[in-house]
This record gives C-alpha cells, sequence and structure tokens, in this order.
C-alpha cells in the first residue's frame, strides 16, 4: 500500500516513483491510498494495481477507521509518500508488518523503517525526494540496480478519454480548428501563487487577436478569479471552470496545444500528459516544484523576498505584478512553435 499525497501537482510528481516501485516489485499488488480525486490522474495507469479512497476529516475517528480498512486487506508493506504524522499513525495502528517513510513530524517510533530527510531536500526536484524513499526500499531489498537518473513522469488519456474532452470543447462553443490554449487563473491552496486577472485578460485578449481559441479551466472554487478575468477580455473565452470533474480536466487538457498557468496542479498534469506548458512563478520555488518536462517553460521576475512560500503576500504581490502579459504572451509563442516544430520533425 502506497500512502499517496494530498494535492494534484503533488501527486504528478510522485508518479517516477511509482513506477520505480514497480520495478522494484515488479509482482506486487500495488493499492494507492489516495483522495478521490486521484482516480482522474491515475485511470489506466500500469503502475498501479487499485486506488483506496482515504477519508479527508482529521478526527481520530477517521484514523481508526482508515486503520480498520487498512488491517481488513492485509497489505505487508506501507509506504509513505507525506510527511505527516496521521498516515503513520493508520498504518501503525492497522499492524501493517512494514512501514517505510522519512522521520517527520514526530512518526518516527511508528515506522520500522523510519528514513532521514536527505540533506538535499529543497535543492533538487521534489520528484527526486518521493523518489528516495523507493531507492531505500530497494537497498532495504538487496538490489543492486540504480534508481533511473532520468525518471519518467508521464501520464497518459486513452484515445475515447481525449474524444470525449474534444465533444465537451465542442459543446461548449470551442472551434477546435484553430489553436487551443487554456488558461488556468486560479490556485486552489494560494492567493499568493495568483498572477493578476487583468493579465490574464490582457493574455487572453493577445492570444484571441492571434487567431487561438481560449479555454479557462479550473476547479469550482476558482469561478471567481475566473469571473474577474472575464470581466477584463474583449473576446470572451471558452468558460470550463467549476464544469469539469479532474478527469475530464485532464482529458482537455490532453487535447490543448498549451496551457498558460499559475503553479497550481493542472501544469503539472498537463506536462505529464506531454503538452508544452507555461507557468507564472512567484511565491514558490521552481526549482523543486516546476512541472518535470522539457516541455514547461518558467515565467518568473523574483524579488528579494522570494520564494517566500506564503500563501497570502503580506505586502504589495510584487513577484507576481513584475511580469507582464506581453512576456507572458512571448513565451506562449514560443512554446506553440516550438511544439509545431517538434510535431514536424516527429
Amino acid at each position: 500500500m502506497v500512502r499517496g499525497v494530498n494535492w494534484v501537482g503533488d501527486a504528478v510528481m510522485t508518479v517516477p516513483a511509482l513506477r520505480e516501485l514497480r520495478r522494484v516489485l515488479p509482482g506486487a499488488h500495488v493499492t494507492l491510498a489516495t483522495r478521490a480525486w486521484a482516480e482522474g490522474i491515475f485511470e489506466g495507469a500500469d503502475f498501479v494495481d487499485d486506488l483506496l479512497v482515504v477519508g479527508e476529516g482529521k478526527r481520530a475517528a477517521s484514523v481508526f477507521g482508515e486503520a480498520r480498512e487498512w488491517r481488513r486487506r492485509r497489505f505487508d508493506l506501507a509506504i509513505l509518500f507525506p510527511n505527516a504524522f496521521k498516515p503513520a499513525l493508520s498504518s501503525f495502528l492497522a499492524r501493517v508488518p512494514s512501514r517505510l517513510g522519512y522521520a517527520t513530524d514526530g512518526r518516527a517510533p511508528l515506522l520500522t523503517h523510519a528514513l532521514p530527510v536527505p540533506a538535499w531536500r529543497g535543492q533538487r526536484h521534489e520528484v527526486f525526494y518521493y523518489l528516495n524513499i523507493i531507492s531505500e526500499l530497494g537497498r532495504l531489498l538487496g538490489s543492486n540496480s540504480p534508481t533511473a537518473s532520468a525518471p519518467s513522469a508521464g501520464l497518459q488519456v486513452s484515445a475515447a478519454r481525449s474524444d470525449e474532452a474534444r465533444a465537451l470543447l465542442r459543446a461548449a462553443g470551442a472551434r477546435l480548428d484553430r489553436t487551443l490554449v487554456a488558461l488556468c487563473p486560479g490556485s486552489t491552496n494560494s492567493r499568493a501563487k495568483r498572477w493578476p486577472a487583468a493579465a490574464f485578460a490582457e493574455l487572453a485578449d493577445r492570444l484571441a487577436d492571434h487567431g487561438s481559441e481560449v479555454v479557462l479551466i479550473g476547479a469550482p472554487e476558482e469561478t471567481e478569479v475566473t469571473e474577474e478575468v472575464l470581466a477584463r477580455t474583449r473576446h470572451r473565452p471558452i468558460v470550463l471552470t467549476g464544469r469539469t470533474s479532474l478527469a475530464q480536466s485532464a482529458a482537455v487538457l490532453s487535447v490543448v496545444d498549451l496551457l498558460v498557468s499559475n503553479d497550481t496542479g493542472p501544469a503539472h498534469v498537463a506536462a505529464a500528459l506531454g503538452r508544452p506548458v507555461v507557468v507564472v512563478f512567484g511565491p514558490t520555488d521552481p526549482v523543486t516544484t516546476r512541472p518535470f518536462s522539457e516541455l514547461a517553460a518558467i515565467v518568473r521576475k523574483p524579488p528579494e523576498c522570494a520564494p517566500c512560500m506564503l500563501r497570502d503576500c503580506p505586502i504589495d504581490h510584487r513577484c507576481m505584478t513584475a511580469v507582464t502579459a506581453e512576456e507572458v504572451f512571448g513565451h506562449a509563442r514560443r512554446a506553440l512553435e516550438d511544439s509545431r516544430r517538434l510535431e514536424v520533425a516527429g
């Protein structure tokens, strides 16, 4: 059993580790215990055998309920990706014989194999933080085969789901004979990560003026910022914000020509699906959390206070307001041109 992480972008960053686990334990039945939305990302993945939905609550009752389910399934090994105390407690109460994870949040006594946090954390991409857990598992099992130096974070959406996404876009009024650009102006877990709505609106109009079909995407809780963008645009984009499940959003991202986004989950999903992505970074650190793809371009003008990792800016949001729509539009055009060259070469 692998206890998955709690945010969409983080979940995508665990994909290389899950692939490596399949290589280290090729005959194992791998259950990914994670949030209900994960099916939208991991549906059809060949490195996971089934998904087990874990609760959203933090009450003790949810811990005991989780432990009872894990005990009923008679897992032999629990691999804990999150650093939190609760997953370690659940696996301990479930009496899983082997429990592997980082010695964080005071949980080392609950683990049979408590790993030290690598000294390089914060200097390398988070992909390697999760991969290190599986590398340590391989070492404990006596494996002499090294972990891949260039791990794959790729995901796939079936042809049927992509066709359904095109039908959904057509029903919303999208003209699929045009270059299709998705914009994600929201961020569910941090207002500080949001590039201004006015800048997204200007970008949307610039893209429309150059013949692109623009689609706004996001979760239901990002509807307000989408409305702010719409109020400032001259050319009304197609709006899918709050109207699709995560699985549908992933399918939509699989057919777009480009995504422009804040540092948020859809940027990681699109990159994993092999789509070009332009991400505006401000308070977070692209060294550790940028989309793990050569097709992802980062736009950033960091002041001295960045990266602060704060969810709300206590001053004037200068890390994001310094980035102009003209600059992002330039990155978007280059990403589209590079993508077309690759398609022709392929």
